[in-house]
């Protein structure tokens, strides 16, 4: 099994790619903690805070 992984530049965590999905960056980090699920994020004031314009799971913290 693939650890799941983190985009350094979106946070958009995923499983399998050299690419997000996202934004296109290939800089990933298997180094973050917690996550949050954005389901509509013109209308979340976390998705808002954090600066997340797309839907998906996407980590809280990154390290490293």
């Amino acid at each position: 099994m693939t650890a799941e992984k983190a985009c350094r530049n979106c946070r958009k965590i995923v499983a399998e790619a050299e690419k997000c999905p996202s934004c296109d960056n290939n800089q990933f980090t298997t180094f973050w903690r917690g996550y949050v699920l954005i389901l509509d994020p013109e209308k979340s004031e976390i998705a808002k805070k954090m600066g997340i314009q797309q839907t998906g799971k996407h980590a809280l913290l990154l390290s490293r």
